[in-house]
């Protein structure tokens, strides 16, 4: 049952949540201006995810440099697997968070 004080409690974490517009600087993020905006804390996990894939690919030529292609391409596979693991994180985080926003009534 909606009561006015879970609308009003609602209505304020929803505006607590809406001063964080914290635009992303993920390279790998989607440019599209329909994503909401992110928290600090999505914005700090994406950059620290890119720097260990970019630290992987770096390792990754290195390794193919001095002629080690098991390891470049084991180095390689895991760089695949934290984007993916970064998108999939970054999906995840989005649908939770239309669905908090889907919580809130429309006439608010």
């Amino acid at each position: 049952m909606i009561t006015r004080s879970n609308l009003a409690e609602q209505l304020r974490e929803y505006q607590i949540r809406s001063k964080h517009d914290w635009a992303s600087v993920s390279f790998f993020s989607s440019t599209s201006s329909s994503n909401p905006a992110y928290s600090r804390v999505d914005v700090v996990i994406f950059v620290i995810w890119e720097l260990v894939s970019l630290a992987f690919l770096v390792f990754s030529a290195v390794s193919l440099y001095f002629k080690h292609l098991q390891l470049a391409f084991i180095l390689i596979c895991i760089t695949v697997l934290l984007l993916v693991g970064m998108k999939v994180t970054k999906q995840v985080r989005l649908n939770r968070k239309k669905k908090r926003r889907m919580l809130l009534p429309l006439s608010m």
